[in-house]
């Protein structure tokens, strides 16, 4: 997995906070916290960029007190996009391995806009969880492309 990796050019383009809350009164001091957590996945034909979404909401009692989605946006060099892009079946196929990474990369990222957003305030005690990548992501990612004509 990591030779993978180390054969795939990328560099992380734009950053962008999709959400950000705090709901103050859904909040209960001393009462037990969930997190549920998502993830959502883009792509730009034009460019080469994939994107990683990362969502995480805490919530007490089916409520959520603090909501946050960052996604991290990044440009793919032109050898490995054209790696990925399956002309005959008109997919991009984005490795296991691969958006691994970029979901690692986001989340540790969502942690930094978590704690920038929350600084001096009661909620910045609230840290993101390791999370297991190999939980999130199971296999490739597969986008369909609609259609891809004269593009270089």
């Amino acid at each position: 997995m990591s030779e993978e990796k180390n054969k795939i050019g990328f560099a992380l383009k734009k950053i962008t906070t999709e959400q950000f809350a705090i709901i103050e009164s859904s909040y209960k001091e001393g009462d037990l916290v969930d997190l549920k957590a998502g993830l959502r996945f883009g792509m730009n034909l034009d460019n080469r960029i994939i994107s990683v979404m990362f969502s995480a909401n805490l919530i007490q009692e089916k409520s959520p007190f603090l909501v946050i989605e960052v996604g991290c946006h990044f440009n793919i060099t032109p050898e490995a996009w054209d790696s990925f892009y399956n002309e005959s079946k008109a997919e991009l196929v984005v490795p296991k391995g691969f958006i691994g990474h970029l979901v690692m990369l986001t989340i540790g990222t969502t942690r930094g806009v978590l704690h920038s957003k929350t600084e001096n305030t009661p909620f910045n005690s609230f840290l993101l969880p390791t999370l297991n990548v190999n939980e999130l992501v199971k296999k490739d990612v597969v986008f369909k492309v609609e259609s891809i004509e004269e593009r270089s």
